[in-house]
């Protein structure tokens, strides 16, 4: 569910995907708070979260890498004892969690428990969820002047793929104006919100976003 895409730390990255055939992937508010909490449990050890949208059919995250791997407890086994309560027969153990496979579990585990609400069964989300670093930057090319300015500073391609993130509900004619969507940074960078997930002093900080 997730294309495997060589992640670097100290580096920002534009992560989307979509529904399977542009389908929902939120159905009720609830769905997208529980992504949310997904986002901040699976996400957030990896990375800062500087910008997000969540929309009815697709998601954006403009995240800058932290750590690339993790070091996580794996799963206990478990033997139960006579007052039918689980103890631990064996140690935790530590393992190593990449942020592919990170994002692979949170768009996973999503997707069973939507598929569980609306009683379907199958893929939630497009097979190849997308990372484009500014390496690949869709809005300047080799021979843009500032090319070279926007690769080691991101302050052209970052504040650019914000802007674009923030949009979506608008240009989607969902709300005329982006701080009216819920799901999405835009009201923590207007001063909305400030328990929002979002990164908006380091988002400043690295992309000169006003």
């Amino acid at each position: 569910m997730f294309h495997f895409m060589l992640f670097r730390a100290e580096a920002i990255y534009h992560v989307y995907n979509q529904g399977n055939n542009r389908q929902k992937i939120f159905f009720t508010d609830e769905n997208y708070r529980f992504f949310i909490r997904k986002m901040q449990n699976f996400l957030l050890p990896h990375c800062e979260l500087l910008g997000y949208c969540l929309m009815p059919n697709h998601f954006h995250w403009l995240i800058y890498v932290k750590n690339v791997e993790i070091e996580v407890n794996s799963d206990l086994d478990y033997l139960p004892d006579a007052s039918k309560q689980s103890i631990p027969i064996f140690p935790q153990k530590k393992q190593i969690r990449t942020i592919n496979q990170s994002i692979g579990i949170l768009l996973r585990s999503y997707t069973r428990a939507i598929n569980k609400q609306e009683h379907r069964t199958g893929a939630l989300f497009r097979e190849e969820t997308k990372a484009q670093d500014g390496w690949l930057s869709p809005y300047l090319y080799p021979s843009h002047p500032d090319y070279a300015k926007a690769l080691q500073n991101w302050e052209l391609y970052g504040a650019t793929c914000l802007q674009y993130i923030h949009a979506n509900p608008v240009r989607a004619k969902i709300v005329k104006v982006d701080i009216d969507w819920k799901y999405s940074s835009a009201r923590a960078f207007a001063g909305l919100n400030n328990a929002d997930i979002c990164n908006v002093r380091l988002a400043r900080e690295l992309l000169f976003f006003k």
